[in-house]
């Protein structure tokens, strides 16, 4: 059954149970627990549901501090801290049985001009030239086992490109071309929201490689700990994106990755950041 960016939306749609309150469903995509781009999406939509003015996202900044169940939805409780003349601010918790399993503080500012620049986009390979990562899943769908083939090799959202899938290689770097599948619409609040949804999507993977290990590697341990997200510029992620990724360090079981997001004419439009928890039950090769 086809999955896409609408279906996302719908997801990323929260039910209002009561004044800065709100409720929502899960998807699995493999992990055996809520996706933790999911729940940084989600609370970016109910903290944008308290603010009246028409002001988006600048900065969000959240800790993840438990799995999150998929058998249970999630509640977020919104705390109005502030609403001034130039920026608003928002704190959210997301609850499930009766406890906190992320908070998120998002500032919102009022539109308006100033000085502008940025770093250069890095060149590499159109996103046209390039198999989807969804493509190569499912030309190696023998080698997973039938529950995860399953899941993995789904339809997706979003269009994940990975500029060098076929030679990885060890350099603590990654870039990867994100688009959604499907038409998005009009509201900045939804592109918003896929941007954050897909920041958090394998984020990490360029601290992996100088140690050659991969996602599902048995003796890997790895969680998101803390995300945060810049929105420079407005964009859609209905055009194509590139992700690029880079892990600066990675020490004391904790990994940490930052990235840059830029429109196919190279402008920078969100900057991301986060730290994980890296633990390995054998020494790294």
């Amino acid at each position: 059954m086809p999955y896409t960016a609408l279906d996302l939306i719908e997801l990323l749609a929260l039910e209002p149970l009561e004044l800065n309150i709100f409720r929502g469903s899960n998807r699995d995509i493999g992990t055996g627990r809520i996706f933790g781009g999911q729940v940084l999406a989600q609370a970016l939509v109910a903290a944008r549901r308290t603010v009246e003015d028409d002001r988006p996202a600048h900065s969000l900044h959240g800790y993840f501090m438990l799995a999150g169940d998929l058998s249970a939805p999630v509640v977020y409780f919104v705390d109005r801290i502030r609403d001034g003349k130039s920026f608003t601010t928002r704190t959210v918790r997301a609850i499930q049985h009766g406890k906190a399993i992320f908070a998120m503080t998002v500032s919102f500012q009022r539109p308006e001009e100033g000085p502008s620049h940025q770093q250069v986009m890095p060149d590499v390979t159109p996103p046209e030239q390039l198999p989807s990562e969804l493509d190569l899943l499912r030309a190696h769908a023998d080698e997973l086992n039938p529950e995860l083939r399953r899941i993995l090799t789904q339809d997706r959202p979003l269009d994940f490109r990975p500029v060098d899938a076929l030679a990885p290689g060890r350099e603590p770097r990654r870039c990867v071309w994100i688009r959604a599948v499907g038409e998005i619409g009009g509201d900045p609040l939804h592109h918003q929201a896929v941007l954050a949804y897909a920041s958090d999507y394998g984020l990490l993977e360029a601290a992996l490689r100088p140690h050659g290990l991969k996602f599902r590697d048995p003796d890997l341990m790895l969680a998101s700990l803390d995300h945060a997200v810049w929105f420079h510029r407005p964009c859609r992620v209905d055009d194509w994106l590139l992700h690029v990724i880079e892990s600066p360090t990675s020490a004391s079981a904790r990994a940490f990755a930052r990235g840059a997001f830029f429109t196919r004419d190279g402008t920078l439009v969100a900057s991301t950041t986060q730290e994980g928890l890296l633990r390995v039950r054998r020494p790294p090769r």
